[in-house]
């Protein structure tokens, strides 16, 4: 095979025939502005994400420059309305987080958290003051904002959290006093504002915590062997006094931040593909480039069997993805509906990854390629905003009308 030899999906465009890639033709579903916008996150990724994301994992450390681009992208907050966001429609997300993800989990990760979870908080169960006041500087990645509901023994059952807020005094002016402790908490060491849900003589209530407030100290969690250019952090809250302005007056109960797991399941749905289809086109190229026995290793059918398990769980896992978004977009969406694409994409993904890395040998275990970093990033998108059991549970309960949490 001579060197200068074109990919298949570089050969397809050059001589205009169908992306073997996309069988199903599933870029025909996608309108020109769709496409437009996905192209642009995509060379956005290809030239600010690529070049350096080995080096950041392998540090450890989140690009603190990237907010502000992704800002200035459109990225943040970027399904809401008004106050700065971008208001584009739920499919236009879906494709931003998947290209996002196919540079790297914890990038998308950090729109996720600030837009489906942080701003989406503000947005929908804050008050007007409140939402002048954060979310046209969130939308510019001006300021971080991060979402603090997970504990150290509350992860799966946010409902026996312990973190407590009780009042500070009587009547109108009344503020907070906030006590307990919150773990694997997205960007909170950098956070400007926090959201932090805690339980209250009326309920679970969310309240919006600046930086520097007294009695709050967040922590990076460190060794880990997952989300590496990411940030999680232990958080503590030590008699954190807070005003009456800090409650987010909209939402009471569970559903005010399972409103907005919703919002960020729906992404991940999408952005597993991202991390999948990387992982994919990794190994397609190599298999293509490296020869053995004479041969480059895609002409061999073991090879050949792989890949194509792999396009094939890209492709449907897309479409399911697709077909979701379509669904956002005419408010026709159901939980149990997102459940069953998280469940689905995130753990076909982290099959897709395993097996494009055994394509690249033992290259495969090196930063040089991307496959094995998706693997153990997805380890962690699995477990995030719900676990596959938890997701399980929730079809199981919907297709039987029987609920078996407890």
């Amino acid at each position: 095979m001579s060197n200068d030899a074109l990919d298949p999906a570089e050969a397809s465009a050059e001589y205009g025939l169908p992306d073997p890639s996309d069988v199903l033709a599933l870029d025909s579903l996608l309108a020109p502005d769709e496409l437009a916008l996905r192209q642009r996150i995509r060379d956005f990724t290809d030239q600010q994400i690529r070049p350096d994301i080995a080096d950041w994992y392998e540090q450890g450390v989140f690009p603190m420059h990237l907010p502000a681009q992704l800002g200035e992208l459109g990225v943040l907050g970027m399904h809401l309305e008004g106050y700065g966001c971008p208001g584009r429609s739920a499919v236009e997300y879906g494709l931003a987080a998947m290209e996002l993800e196919a540079g790297d989990s914890g990038i998308r990760t950090f729109v996720s958290v600030q837009g489906s979870l942080a701003m989406s908080a503000i947005h929908k169960w804050g008050s007007e003051d409140q939402k002048q006041e954060w979310l046209p500087r969130m939308a510019a990645g001006e300021v971080i904002g991060c979402f603090a509901l997970t504990e150290p023994t509350a992860g799966s059952d946010p409902s026996s959290m312990t973190t407590a807020a009780r009042r500070d005094g009587t009547g109108e002016d009344a503020g907070w006093v906030l006590d307990g402790a919150k773990r694997w908490i997205g960007l909170a060491s950098v956070a400007d504002v926090m959201v932090v849900w805690a339980r209250t003589d009326d309920g679970v209530r969310g309240f919006l915590v600046p930086a520097g407030t007294e009695g709050v100290t967040a922590t990076p969690i460190g060794r880990k062997l997952s989300m590496r250019a990411s940030i999680q952090c232990d958080v503590t809250f030590d008699g954190v006094r807070l005003g009456p302005e800090a409650l987010l007056p909209g939402a009471r109960g569970l559903s005010g931040p399972f409103s907005c797991l919703n919002e960020a399941r729906y992404g991940i749905a999408w952005g597993a593909m991202g991390a999948a289809r990387d992982s994919y086109e990794a190994a397609l190229r190599y298999s293509m480039e490296r020869l053995q026995f004479g041969k480059p290793l895609s002409g061999y059918q073991l090879t050949q069997e792989k890949l194509v398990n792999m396009l094939v769980e890209v492709q449907k896992g897309t479409m399911l993805a697709l077909h979701l978004g379509r669904l956002k977009d005419s408010g026709r969406l159901r939980p149990e509906q997102i459940s069953l694409a998280k469940l689905n994409n995130v753990r076909e993904a982290i099959t897709v990854a395993r097996e494009a890395r055994t394509i690249l040998g033992g290259n495969g275990i090196t930063l040089d390629y991307s496959p094995l970093r998706h693997a153990a990033n997805l380890e962690s998108v699995r477990t995030y905003e719900g676990t596959d059991e938890v997701h399980t549970l929730i079809l199981g309960q919907h297709i039987t009308g029987l609920p078996a949490f407890r």
